[in-house]
């Protein structure tokens, strides 16, 4: 074969290579628009359901109200109409009394002008008496019109326009949220979430986080407040979950439509305390340690129960609660597990002890962080700067060493230094030491 043919069939090659590739990019745009598509139809059926659900709710909660109001009305009108009818008719019986007593009387004294002449004196004289006891210039007292009620109904007709008005103006459709998921970073036995605000004219008050197992699961709620991150912990390695933010406006009371659900899980086994070490009290889990006071006024280091802390990731103690402080207490890394000593200030550890001194091979840097207390979050960070040669033993040959660059933070600021370690390692311990019992500090 020729070279202008071997060129030719080099070019054939790479043409249907780049037109493979090709067709797999655009299939898998394809993929991406189906999924578009599916969340706005998708998105747009549930919007549809969720309006038609809130307003028929709504529709028979104002009917309720408005059916309670109406029955209120009337049963006034009834009350009214009783209490103002009652002497009325006290009067009216009154009334026909005297008009029956008047008949009879009528009735006597045309028979007593009848009668003949030897009866009429008797018959007149008794009249006479009679007509004296009815007393006839006495009349009951009739109220007038004017004193009597009048029932009208009072409406304002200004509810309707404020009632439409707000009608007008209740719900609207987003077709975007205002928040969106910005990160979801791996962290031993958990998940970091990051989120942003997309749209600038949304004022937020609070934001909030749910996140659920699976597709099937419920909703739980992680995390409520001003922060645009946060970690979600307690989840099993290898598992997916979904994981949705939304916000509250200022001075609003409802919160807005949820970001579209992101999902996300961990590789990483959560980090454990050791479990049996004396002195110390741990948590189902294993991720939260309580000093006890089994062994009182003395040290004690609790390590990992294996080093699951690798360069790169970001290792966290938070203090649930806070015992008597003493010098000697600190929280940190460390290469190996010494259980022959009372503090983590030693030879190759680094640490931060309660009162915010920094500890490297168990000499004090003259860098400070603020005291640790209640609340307080102490975060180690690693990355490898310098790898030196070493023998089949791990140990650095001529003079070298295995440098790592550890920065701590603790409060609103931080300590940057170098570690300079005699062997390499993969991964490090963490532990911590107190003396005094009531310390509890949360791991991941």
């Amino acid at each position: 074969m020729s070279i202008e043919a071997d060129v030719l069939l080099q070019e054939a090659k790479e043409s249907i290579e780049a037109a493979q590739n090709y067709r797999s990019e655009l299939q898998q745009r394809l993929q991406g628009l189906t999924q578009a598509r599916k969340q706005v139809r998708g998105s747009a059926l549930q919007t549809r359901e969720v309006l038609r659900q809130h307003f028929q709710e709504l529709q028979a909660s104002l009917g309720r109200l408005l059916d309670e109001r109406l029955a209120a009305l009337l049963l006034e009108v009834d009350a009214i109409e009783t209490d103002s009818v009652r002497p009325l008719d006290d009067c009216q019986k009154l009334i026909e009394q005297g008009v029956s007593a008047a008949e009879e009387l009528l009735r006597e004294g045309e028979a007593a002008l009848r009668c003949g002449v030897n009866e009429k004196d008797d018959k007149l004289g008794s009249f006479t008496k009679k007509a004296l006891q009815i007393q006839l210039d006495s009349l009951p007292e009739v109220p007038s019109l004017v004193d009597v009620p009048c029932l009208s109904a009072q409406l304002d007709d200004s509810l309707l326009p404020g009632v439409r008005d707000r009608i007008f103006s209740h719900g609207s459709v987003a077709s975007h949220p205002p928040v969106q998921i910005d990160e979801l970073v791996e962290r031993p036995g958990g998940i970091l979430v990051r989120w942003c605000k997309v749209d600038e004219d949304f004022v937020v008050q609070d934001y909030r986080l749910q996140y659920r197992r699976g597709a099937l699961g419920q909703y739980e709620d992680a995390y409520v407040g001003r922060d645009t991150e946060s970690i979600v912990l307690q989840l099993d390695p290898h598992t997916e979950y979904l994981f949705r933010v939304c916000a509250r406006g200022e001075g609003r009371r409802e919160w807005s439509p949820w970001s579209v659900p992101q999902p996300a899980f961990t590789t990483l086994a959560p980090h454990e305390w050791l479990a049996g070490s004396e002195g110390y009290s741990l948590s189902s889990r294993r991720n939260i340690a309580l000093r006890n006071d089994s062994l009182a006024a003395r040290g004690g280091v609790l390590y990992s129960s294996a080093p699951t802390y690798f360069c790169g990731q970001t290792l966290t103690f938070r203090v649930v609660s806070a015992g008597q402080p003493e010098h000697r207490d600190s929280v940190g890394v460390c290469v190996d597990c010494d259980a022959g000593v009372e503090s983590l200030q030693r030879d190759q550890a680094v640490c931060i002890s309660t009162s915010g001194a920094v500890y490297v091979n168990g000499k004090e840097m003259t860098n400070q962080l603020p005291a640790v207390s209640v609340g307080s979050s102490v975060t180690f960070d690693m990355e490898v700067v310098g790898l030196f040669p070493v023998n089949n033993n791990n140990v650095s040959e001529g003079g070298g060493g295995f440098k790592l660059r550890v920065t701590i933070g603790s409060g609103n600021r931080e300590v940057v230094f170098d570690w300079l370690l005699d062997q390499s390692v993969d991964s490090l311990f963490f532990g911590c030491s107190f003396t005094y019992p009531g310390w509890k500090v949360l791991v991941f």
